[in-house]
């Protein structure tokens, strides 16, 4: 069963005009690339391990009775429908394609500030979950550092503007 059409497909809707715009097979398959993609598999299986463990967690807060802000819910559906989200994007990125890298790139940077402000809210979260939201935005940001080493930026350089005809 060949799924690859409906990869495509997601991938026009996510990865806008650049959709089309893949790095040479050699960077791809470059040793350095191919590691630095492991080291960042790693990483997000542990976001999702956090993840999974923070639902665990709000679940059995409440099957013992205690009562849990929708903030505390919003924000473990979040994180896990989130890290899914980053798989699809290493996993194309790995393959080749610009987008993909540029989106992971991207939200590996934007996820741990975002999260840290809102751990620093106070009341917004139980001390477990603030916790849990430090260990993500520090997971978060060991796969930013991966993606924006000098290898990566080297491996997949932004596609060259093709001038507009008047």
């Amino acid at each position: 069963m060949n799924l690859e059409p409906m990869f495509l497909a997601v991938d026009r809707v996510a990865g806008g005009r650049s959709v089309d715009y893949t790095i040479p097979p050699a960077m791809r398959d470059h040793p350095r690339t191919r590691r630095a993609f492991v080291a960042i598999a790693w990483l997000l299986a542990a976001e999702l391990v956090l993840g999974a463990a923070a639902v665990i967690v709000a679940v059995m807060l409440a099957l013992g009775g205690a009562a849990l802000p929708f903030s505390v819910w919003m924000r473990t559906f979040v994180v896990l429908a989130m890290t899914l989200t980053l798989f699809y994007f290493a996993w194309r990125a790995r393959k080749g394609y610009y987008w993909a890298y540029s989106r992971l790139r991207l939200f590996s940077k934007i996820f741990p500030v975002i999260t840290l402000v809102l751990a620093a809210i106070p009341g917004l979260y139980p001390f477990w979950m603030v916790t849990e939201q430090i260990l993500f935005s520090l997971i978060m940001i060991g796969v930013a550092d991966y993606l924006s080493s000098d290898h990566m930026r080297d491996a997949f350089p932004k596609r060259p503007r093709v001038p507009r005809r008047s």
